[in-house]
């Protein structure tokens, strides 16, 4: 009986979110290639970090095949450059694993290295794909990050890396894919003070949004000359104004007032992995909801 009690004790601890609001918050955002975490959280990285909170974007592939003309190494180093001028915009870190683009599998050695990464980051949240994204090098992070998700708490799992005393709340990036389970939006985040930062963001990465995109989306005679016409049509072509769905859950989070005046916004699922967060939980979480 006292062992079960301990057992219980023990578990609750892990399983149940950081009391987070008297130190820094870590938050870990895990994407597939050199951009994706940009894309889908950069405006509410540049707020953590503005908070004083610590954001690491990790890509788990090298993005080595991203392009039409160069590949290999040379764009290996190039999309690395990208990330880290991206790292001193938003002032947070950026690591970007060696694996090759559009080979990635959800391998053992590699999910160590996940659980390796999550543990010395010592995250409060990790963030990433869903399963059912249509890149597989994005669905098999997505595995990655969920297969890490219970272990980073197990010792004898790359046991040269502290363990975590606590599980982190595993999120989901936003996406459109309807088969077979929808994205469903639980939190809701106003990016407007801070959208032209993750604009200047994207927009480091050359390589990919104003040629391998455009080239491989076929729209390659849209992308304008000029630094200032390219920033404001990757605004246009990248953010989507707030739809109905979106007020309402921001409604819930920011308070109807404060969600009228919202123009951007980032969505975030809760994965049934890792720690489930209460509402508390959430706001002490993400402490620019509301602000």
């Amino acid at each position: 009986m006292k062992n079960a009690i301990i057992l219980t004790i023990l578990l609750f601890h892990f399983f149940s979110p950081a009391k987070a609001q008297d130190r820094p918050l870590n938050i870990i955002m895990i994407g597939a290639h050199p951009d994706d975490c940009d894309i889908k959280g950069g405006g509410t990285a540049a707020h953590f970090a503005e908070l004083g909170h610590k954001v690491k974007f990790i890509s788990v592939t090298n993005g080595d095949a991203g392009h039409m003309e160069q590949g290999g190494g040379v764009l290996a180093k190039r999309r690395v450059a990208e990330t880290q001028e991206v790292a001193r915009i938003l002032g947070i870190t950026y690591e970007v694993l060696d694996n090759h683009d559009g080979e990635l599998l959800a391998t053992l050695p590699i999910r160590l290295e996940i659980i390796r990464t999550i543990r010395d980051w010592n995250a409060d949240v990790v963030i990433s794909h869903r399963t059912n994204d249509y890149h597989p090098d994005h669905r098999y992070t997505a595995i990655l990050v969920q297969d890490a998700a219970y272990m980073v708490g197990v010792p004898n799992i790359a046991a040269d890396t502290p363990p975590l005393k606590k599980n982190p709340v595993f999120l989901y990036f936003q996406d459109n894919f309807q088969k077979p389970i929808p994205f469903k939006a639980d939190i809701a985040i106003d990016i407007t003070a801070v959208i032209d930062k993750k604009i200047d963001a994207l927009n480091e990465h050359e390589s990919q949004f104003y040629e391998w995109l455009p080239w491989i989306g076929g729209y390659a005679d849209e992308v304008p000359e000029g630094k200032g016409a390219r920033k404001a049509w990757l605004k246009e072509k990248r953010i989507s104004p707030v739809n109905p769905a979106s007020l309402a859950l921001l409604q819930k989070w920011y308070g109807k007032e404060k969600a009228q005046n919202v123009q951007h916004v980032e969505l975030f699922e809760i994965c049934e992995y890792g720690s489930r967060p209460t509402e508390d939980d959430i706001r002490r979480l993400f402490p620019m909801i509301g602000r």
